[in-house]
């Protein structure tokens, strides 16, 4: 079989690119032109909606967040007991940022106002009739859209609070505000549309200008009204406001009683989308000469690659073979050079996926979980070499070799990992530390080596006792270990902190000498929902004391550090 000439190599790869990019660019611009505008509406009515489903919930999590932090909060109890309306204020308002809330509205146990944080001179009076207090008093959280008093369009959280003696005192509402100026500029920036509030059928917030003023207080186009709020469903089309055409997104807000009496409105002018139309097939021409100038270039490197001495790809490849891992090609030919690129291909196949497998096991260390490894059966001769002390140099550097579980350096990757999520997410963090009672004593009675077993008996029972995937435990270091349990509340750190100290105590520790089969631990607990303000030392700290408390107060027992 003929090989083909250097000159058949460089004519046809000219000819294809150039025909092919010609036929690219006509079809390009053909099929943007016509379908440019549909895309960009469908696209921008899906995104706005999705996004605008994301903030409504987003605001319900931080309303009841709020509500059922702030209600169990003990300085706020006392202060709701004793009717003081400074101290409530005090209190409250400086939780706004912490929960992501625009107010509170604080009453007794039937729902008379003791204090509102929106509007503290204003106060006294019953919101018995708002169903988010309505189910507070009968002792449920509930979250509603409602319109109250002061703030016409939120979404409130009511919470009921009660007394050390479990009575019903009180009710925390919390709420995030809709029909603000505020409001709609913050989604306009998120959404990068305009964006309104309705109350009923009539603008109470808006970003929309005419001739520089807001147009406030105009109302919606009826035909959408019998779609938005008589019959409480979606809309998504164009809209007329004041004489422009909009394509827009329209989401009912339906309160307790099933009734639409709010409306959320995101729309882009259609002159807007014709714009960005045209900036798309001028950005297609663009692209076109674009290619042009790069077959130039391409042209050039094919004619390079060609004429380049078969002796300079042997060198690479002689380079590749001896560890040289900067060199990456990938030559099909099937010429001289192409042989020897298949060589050079097939070597770096093996390094890239060598690397992608060693990328793969420092991520998944990184978030502490030390099964990941290498699969060194994929590999042979020196590859396999180095891939085994890349496995073994990673167990040895975050894996206990005791106890099998990770270590004190495992355990700071994966909190500091959770820390950021949680502070990100709004979500409580816990930790346990735990620690052998007596273990010295244990050491020197029965010796190391059943020191040792304890340990592993101990790792195991806790690994065991642990059933989310995302609840860690790694080894602290002597006799404590240490377990992160994500988006996990005080009672149910507590519970599984008791699970903990309950199941080692029944456990049975292998050894000869009965008397070593018993242990004990004691157990820190703290929760925190990480804010900026927040201190990973002073996290640990407080569980640390806790365990302390836990260790004066006879051991074998878990204590809960409280926020201060």
């Amino acid at each position: 079989m003929l090989k083909k000439s250097f000159k058949l190599k460089i004519i046809v790869p000219t000819i294809i690119i150039f025909v092919v990019l010609v036929i690219v660019i006509n079809v390009f611009l053909s099929l943007r032109f016509s379908a440019i505008n549909s895309e960009l509406i469908g696209d921008k009515l899906v995104a706005n909606a999705n996004s605008l489903i994301l903030f409504l919930e987003s605001s319900r999590e931080s309303s009841r967040a709020a509500a059922v932090s702030m209600a169990r909060y003990p300085n706020a109890i006392e202060a709701i007991n004793s009717r003081d309306r400074e101290e409530l204020l005090r209190i409250f308002t400086p939780t706004h940022d912490l929960y992501g809330v625009n107010y509170y509205t604080i009453t007794d146990g039937e729902g008379v106002v003791l204090a509102r944080t929106h509007d503290p001179d204003n106060y006294n009076d019953s919101v018995i009739n708002q169903q988010n207090v309505i189910d507070a008093v009968n002792g449920n959280v509930s979250s509603y859209f409602e319109s109250g008093t002061v703030v016409k369009v939120s979404i409130r959280t009511g919470a009921p609070v009660y007394d050390t003696d479990g009575e019903l005192i009180g009710v925390v509402s919390a709420g995030v505000r809709f029909d603000t100026e505020c409001t709609v500029k913050d989604l306009k920036e998120l959404l990068n549309s305009d964006v309104s509030i309705f109350l009923d059928d009539v603008r109470i917030a808006t970003t929309i200008h005419r001739d520089g003023q807001s147009i406030v207080g105009t109302t919606m186009d009826p035909r959408i009204v019998e779609t938005v709020i008589y019959n409480k469903n979606e809309y998504s089309g164009e809209a007329d406001i004041l004489g422009e055409m909009y394509i827009a997104y329209y989401k009912p807000l339906v309160n307790a009683q099933g009734e639409a009496y709010a409306t959320f409105f995101t729309g882009t002018p259609v002159d807007d989308l014709i714009e960005r139309s045209n900036n798309s097939i001028r950005d297609g021409i663009i692209l076109g000469l674009a290619g042009l100038a790069v077959s130039i270039i391409l042209l050039y490197f094919i004619i390079s690659a060609v004429i380049r001495p078969v002796t300079e790809l042997s060198n690479s490849m002689a380079k590749i073979a001896d560890g040289n891992l900067s060199i990456n090609i990938n030559v099909k030919n099937e010429d001289e050079i192409g042989v020897l690129g298949k060589s050079l291909q097939k070597i770096a196949q093996i390094l890239y996926k060598l690397l992608e497998e060693i990328k793969q096991m420092i991520v998944e260390h990184d978030k502490g979980n030390i099964v990941h490894s290498i699969n060194i059966d994929e590999f042979s001769g020196g590859y396999k070499v180095l891939a085994n002390d890349i496995v073994t140099l990673a167990n040895v550097s975050l894996k206990d070799q005791l106890t099998g579980i990770p270590n004190r350096r495992s355990f700071d990757n994966r909190l500091d990992m959770e820390w950021n999520r949680a502070k990100r997410d709004k979500n409580p963090l816990s930790i346990l530390v735990i620690d052998i009672d007596c273990f010295k004593n244990y050491n020197d009675t029965f010796g190391h080596q059943q020191g040792d077993l304890a340990l592993q008996s101990i790792a195991a029972t806790i690994t065991g006792l642990l059933k989310r995937t995302t609840d860690f435990a790694a080894r602290w270091g002597g006799e404590e270990f240490v377990v992160l349990l994500p988006v996990t509340d005080p009672e149910s750190a507590l519970f599984i902190a008791e699970k903990i100290r309950s199941g080692v105590e029944a456990a049975e520790i292998s050894g000869v000498d009965e008397k070593a089969r018993k242990v004990t631990v004691s157990i820190g607990a703290y929760t925190l929902i990480p804010t900026q303000e927040s201190c990973v030392a002073d996290f640990i700290s407080r569980a640390d004391s806790a365990l302390y408390i836990a260790k004066s107060e006879g051991r074998n027992k878990v204590v809960m550090a409280e926020n201060q």
